[in-house]
């Protein structure tokens, strides 16, 4: 009989469970009133809060694309963990859900319980931060799909909302205004194009337009919009709100308009941060930058032109501005840049 085992194929049984030790206080850290039980059962189990007469769940699922490798090549990783989470909350909460539960999923070719300890650091801050449970995620060591050094992580959210507060396009009409709030710079999108552009080597160096190592700019966290938008909806009535991901604006501020509505974007409502134009200096068109990248807006809120005012001086400090409006579509493009 031979003596193979399972760590000859690749996959080390002990690292995991290592992994596991190294990240269990940060996961019981997270955890709120609402969790029952604890770490190691096949399933998290969470109790729906009291005070909700027809709650609604509300869930996402999301990654952090090809962030990871910038990440990977410059050996820093607890952003990562950190724009996992506000991604995902940053979705639901476009639909006026706050977070309850959050879970993950991490694969690589060889598990490294260090690397995964300060991914789910990250983690644990932002789910913290939020007053969102992590209850769970999986783990698994895939050598042969994932190359040596590679990883892919992927976050699960649930959320509720009272039904009547649910955040409908339907309530949407044309005049409303749209206003912005800021980016910290690309979020987790566009960096497939970017790693395209910039060669690994460089990603240390100093960028005189930026202020800093290129790899510190790119791996600004992607920033939770969660306070903001309980800052917002206590003090006017939000009639939509779009995540700035993928896509842009051009594609993102549609998804929360009803059909037969499109968007006026003024594009000299705000600065856009430094990075985008170093990325479009190495040779992207404009039309592109704008369907790729958030631009420096991460989050649009939609309400009434009457609540502008209101709204601006409830969000006072956080660089929210009023850039455009809501008009009649018509036409293929459902948002003008002007």
């Amino acid at each position: 009989m031979g003596d193979l085992r399972y760590i000859d194929a690749g996959v080390d049984i002990d690292a995991g469970n290592r992994a596991v030790n190294l990240i269990k206080q940060a996961v019981t850290s997270t955890h709120t009133a609402g969790v029952l039980g604890g770490l190691g059962h096949f399933a998290g189990a969470f109790e729906l809060p009291d005070g909700y007469q027809k709650p609604v769940l509300i869930s996402s699922t999301d990654s952090v694309g090809t962030k990871v490798k910038v990440a990977i090549a410059v050996n820093r990783h607890r952003g990562i963990g950190i724009d996992l989470v506000n991604h995902c909350i940053n979705d639901i909460a476009t639909a006026g859900a706050e977070p309850l539960f959050f879970l993950d999923y991490f694969a690589t070719g060889k598990l490294q319980p260090q690397l995964l300890a300060e991914l789910m650091d990250g983690a644990a801050e932002a789910c913290r931060e939020a007053g969102c449970a992590l209850v769970g995620g999986e783990t698994a060591e895939m050598p042969g799909v994932y190359a040596l050094g590679d990883y892919d992580i992927a976050g699960f959210i649930v959320g509720i909302v009272e039904k009547e507060n649910l955040v409908e396009p339907s309530r949407v009409s044309a005049g409303d205004a749209l206003v912005g709030l800021p980016s910290s710079g690309l979020h987790t999108n566009g960096f497939s194009l970017v790693r395209h552009l910039f060669r690994e080597k460089s990603f240390q160096n100093q960028v005189p337009e930026l202020g800093r190592p290129l790899a510190e700019e790119l791996l600004e966290p992607h920033r939770s919009y969660l306070a903001q938008l309980r800052l917002a909806r206590a003090a006017v009535d939000v009639l939509g709100a779009a995540h700035i991901t993928g896509g842009g604006l051009v594609e993102n501020v549609p998804r929360c308009l009803p059909d037969g509505l499109g968007a006026e974007i003024d594009r000299s409502a705000w600065q856009v941060p430094a990075i985008f134009g170093l990325i479009e200096s190495r040779g992207v068109k404009a039309d592109e930058m704008w369907r790729t990248f958030n631009m420096g807006i991460g989050m649009v809120l939609v309400v009434r032109q009457a609540d502008t005012t209101e709204l601006l001086r409830a969000l006072d400090g956080t660089g929210a501005a009023v850039i455009g409006k809501v008009v009649a579509h018509a036409g293929p493009e459902r948002v003008r840049l002007v």
